[in-house]
Protein backbone atom coordinates (compact mmCIF):
# COMPACT_ATOMS: atom_id res chain seq x y z
CA UNK A 1 0.00 0.00 0.00
CA UNK A 2 2.89 2.21 1.03
CA UNK A 3 4.29 1.69 -2.66
CA UNK A 4 1.53 2.06 -4.23
CA UNK A 5 0.95 5.76 -2.67
CA UNK A 6 4.81 6.35 -3.41
CA UNK A 7 4.19 6.29 -6.98
CA UNK A 8 1.02 8.33 -7.42
CA UNK A 9 2.96 10.97 -5.01
CA UNK A 10 5.95 10.59 -7.90
CA UNK A 11 3.53 10.75 -10.39
CA UNK A 12 1.68 13.87 -8.76
CA UNK A 13 5.11 15.40 -8.67
CA UNK A 14 5.79 15.42 -12.33
CA UNK A 15 2.88 16.77 -13.03
CA UNK A 16 4.05 19.98 -10.76
CA UNK A 17 7.35 19.76 -12.02
CA UNK A 18 6.82 20.21 -15.00
CA UNK A 19 3.17 21.43 -16.08
CA UNK A 20 3.25 21.40 -19.74
CA UNK A 21 0.80 24.50 -19.99
CA UNK A 22 2.80 27.33 -18.94
CA UNK A 23 6.11 26.03 -18.09
CA UNK A 24 7.73 28.42 -20.38
CA UNK A 25 8.05 32.22 -21.73
CA UNK A 26 8.04 33.69 -17.88
CA UNK A 27 8.55 37.04 -18.13
CA UNK A 28 10.10 39.03 -15.34
CA UNK A 29 7.34 41.37 -13.73
CA UNK A 30 8.82 42.47 -10.55
CA UNK A 31 12.40 42.04 -9.32
CA UNK A 32 13.18 44.00 -5.88
CA UNK A 33 14.44 43.04 -2.24
CA UNK A 34 15.39 40.40 -2.90
CA UNK A 35 12.25 38.84 -4.33
CA UNK A 36 11.80 37.95 -8.05
CA UNK A 37 8.25 37.49 -9.77
CA UNK A 38 7.81 36.46 -12.90
CA UNK A 39 4.40 35.79 -14.73
CA UNK A 40 3.53 33.31 -17.59
CA UNK A 41 0.88 33.34 -20.00
CA UNK A 42 -1.46 29.87 -19.45
CA UNK A 43 -3.59 28.43 -22.37
CA UNK A 44 -7.27 28.70 -22.38
CA UNK A 45 -7.09 31.41 -18.80
CA UNK A 46 -7.43 34.96 -18.86
CA UNK A 47 -5.12 34.78 -16.09
CA UNK A 48 -1.22 34.92 -15.81
CA UNK A 49 0.53 31.94 -13.65
CA UNK A 50 2.77 33.87 -11.00
CA UNK A 51 6.32 32.36 -9.57
CA UNK A 52 7.81 34.30 -7.27
CA UNK A 53 11.57 33.39 -5.85
CA UNK A 54 13.81 34.56 -2.72
CA UNK A 55 16.24 33.46 -0.61
CA UNK A 56 15.32 33.61 3.17
CA UNK A 57 18.19 33.23 5.62
CA UNK A 58 16.69 30.36 7.47
CA UNK A 59 17.20 26.98 8.48
CA UNK A 60 14.24 24.78 5.92
CA UNK A 61 13.13 23.75 9.33
CA UNK A 62 12.02 26.81 10.46
CA UNK A 63 10.42 28.18 7.22
CA UNK A 64 8.47 24.92 7.09
CA UNK A 65 7.15 25.21 10.66
CA UNK A 66 5.88 28.53 9.33
CA UNK A 67 3.89 27.30 6.60
CA UNK A 68 2.67 24.68 8.80
CA UNK A 69 1.13 26.79 11.45
CA UNK A 70 -2.28 27.09 8.78
CA UNK A 71 -3.93 29.37 11.47
CA UNK A 72 -0.86 31.81 11.71
CA UNK A 73 0.47 31.61 7.93
CA UNK A 74 -2.90 33.89 7.35
CA UNK A 75 -0.46 37.03 8.95
CA UNK A 76 2.10 36.97 5.78
CA UNK A 77 0.09 35.62 3.12
CA UNK A 78 -1.52 38.38 0.95
CA UNK A 79 -5.11 39.46 1.63
CA UNK A 80 -5.69 36.45 3.76
CA UNK A 81 -8.25 37.25 6.18
CA UNK A 82 -8.89 33.96 8.15
CA UNK A 83 -7.19 30.78 7.21
CA UNK A 84 -7.41 27.00 9.30
CA UNK A 85 -6.57 23.43 8.96
CA UNK A 86 -9.89 21.30 7.84
CA UNK A 87 -7.88 17.77 7.91
CA UNK A 88 -4.67 16.33 8.05
CA UNK A 89 -3.63 12.72 6.92
CA UNK A 90 0.28 11.81 7.35
CA UNK A 91 1.97 14.17 4.45
CA UNK A 92 -1.49 15.43 3.11
CA UNK A 93 -3.36 18.20 4.54
CA UNK A 94 -6.50 20.37 3.38
CA UNK A 95 -7.43 23.99 4.39
CA UNK A 96 -9.39 27.00 4.41
CA UNK A 97 -8.56 30.14 3.17
CA UNK A 98 -11.13 33.44 2.85
CA UNK A 99 -9.72 36.69 0.93
CA UNK A 100 -10.22 40.32 1.31
CA UNK A 101 -11.39 41.77 -2.02
CA UNK A 102 -11.18 45.58 -2.27
CA UNK A 103 -14.87 47.35 -3.29
CA UNK A 104 -16.97 45.69 -5.26
CA UNK A 105 -15.05 42.53 -5.74
CA UNK A 106 -17.48 39.82 -3.84
CA UNK A 107 -14.43 38.58 -1.75
CA UNK A 108 -13.24 34.74 -2.80
CA UNK A 109 -12.85 31.81 -0.20
CA UNK A 110 -10.52 28.41 -1.29
CA UNK A 111 -10.14 25.18 -0.62
CA UNK A 112 -7.11 23.58 -0.83
CA UNK A 113 -5.34 20.07 -0.88
CA UNK A 114 -1.90 20.45 -0.09
CA UNK A 115 0.53 17.01 -0.64
CA UNK A 116 4.02 17.74 0.87
CA UNK A 117 6.26 15.48 -0.35
CA UNK A 118 10.40 15.50 1.05
CA UNK A 119 13.37 15.07 -1.24
CA UNK A 120 16.46 12.74 -0.54
CA UNK A 121 18.59 15.92 -0.74
CA UNK A 122 16.27 17.66 1.72
CA UNK A 123 14.28 19.89 -0.07
CA UNK A 124 10.77 20.16 -0.16
CA UNK A 125 7.91 20.43 -1.99
CA UNK A 126 4.54 21.12 -1.17
CA UNK A 127 1.65 20.44 -4.40
CA UNK A 128 -1.24 22.87 -4.23
CA UNK A 129 -4.89 21.86 -6.23
CA UNK A 130 -8.06 23.65 -5.40
CA UNK A 131 -11.07 21.31 -4.52
CA UNK A 132 -13.90 23.69 -4.47
CA UNK A 133 -16.20 21.17 -4.24
CA UNK A 134 -14.54 19.71 -1.05
CA UNK A 135 -17.02 22.01 1.68
CA UNK A 136 -20.47 23.66 0.72
CA UNK A 137 -19.81 27.14 -0.52
CA UNK A 138 -20.23 30.04 2.13
CA UNK A 139 -22.66 32.62 2.05
CA UNK A 140 -20.98 36.70 0.63
CA UNK A 141 -18.13 34.85 -1.16
CA UNK A 142 -17.14 33.21 -3.90
CA UNK A 143 -15.26 29.79 -4.27
CA UNK A 144 -11.99 29.59 -6.21
CA UNK A 145 -12.57 27.74 -9.20
CA UNK A 146 -9.25 26.30 -9.46
CA UNK A 147 -5.81 26.04 -8.20
CA UNK A 148 -2.61 24.67 -9.24
CA UNK A 149 0.64 25.04 -8.10
CA UNK A 150 3.63 24.48 -5.57
CA UNK A 151 5.74 25.38 -2.72
CA UNK A 152 9.22 24.68 -2.91
CA UNK A 153 11.86 24.98 0.10
CA UNK A 154 15.37 24.13 -0.79
CA UNK A 155 18.20 24.17 1.91
CA UNK A 156 21.25 26.59 0.82
CA UNK A 157 23.53 26.21 3.88
CA UNK A 158 22.10 27.82 6.52
CA UNK A 159 19.48 29.53 4.27
CA UNK A 160 16.36 28.26 1.89
CA UNK A 161 15.63 29.06 -1.26
CA UNK A 162 12.06 29.25 -1.81
CA UNK A 163 10.13 28.94 -4.73
CA UNK A 164 6.16 29.71 -4.83
CA UNK A 165 4.44 29.02 -8.18
CA UNK A 166 0.88 29.08 -8.88
CA UNK A 167 -2.10 29.43 -11.50
CA UNK A 168 -5.35 30.49 -10.37
CA UNK A 169 -8.59 30.92 -11.42
CA UNK A 170 -10.66 33.08 -9.30
CA UNK A 171 -14.47 32.03 -9.82
CA UNK A 172 -17.08 34.89 -10.82
CA UNK A 173 -15.95 38.02 -11.91
CA UNK A 174 -13.08 39.57 -11.85
CA UNK A 175 -11.92 43.24 -13.36
CA UNK A 176 -8.14 42.78 -15.01
CA UNK A 177 -6.93 45.50 -13.02
CA UNK A 178 -7.12 43.36 -10.71
CA UNK A 179 -6.49 40.18 -11.72
CA UNK A 180 -3.15 42.15 -13.08
CA UNK A 181 -2.21 43.67 -9.91
CA UNK A 182 -3.41 40.16 -7.90
CA UNK A 183 -0.76 37.98 -9.87
CA UNK A 184 2.48 40.58 -8.78
CA UNK A 185 0.94 41.26 -5.50
CA UNK A 186 0.37 37.64 -4.37
CA UNK A 187 4.00 36.09 -5.10
CA UNK A 188 5.54 39.30 -3.88
CA UNK A 189 3.93 40.06 -0.59
CA UNK A 190 3.72 36.48 0.84
CA UNK A 191 7.41 35.85 -0.04
CA UNK A 192 8.22 39.44 1.79
CA UNK A 193 6.33 38.09 4.45
CA UNK A 194 7.34 35.00 5.17
CA UNK A 195 10.80 36.03 4.61
CA UNK A 196 10.02 38.65 7.91
CA UNK A 197 8.86 35.83 10.23
CA UNK A 198 11.91 33.02 9.08
CA UNK A 199 14.47 35.79 9.79
CA UNK A 200 13.34 36.99 12.87
CA UNK A 201 15.45 35.19 15.76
Amino acid sequence: MRSIKRIALLCGMGVVLAPTAWAENWQVAKDEEGIKVSLSEVAGSKYKAYRGVTLIKAPLAKVKALQEDVAGACAWIHECKTQKLLKSEGEQSWTYTQFNTPWPVTPRDSILHVTTVQEADGSLTRKLQEEPKYLPEEKGFVRVAQVEGFWKLVPKGDSTEVTYQVHTEPGGSVPSWLANKFVVDAPFNTLKGLRERAEKN
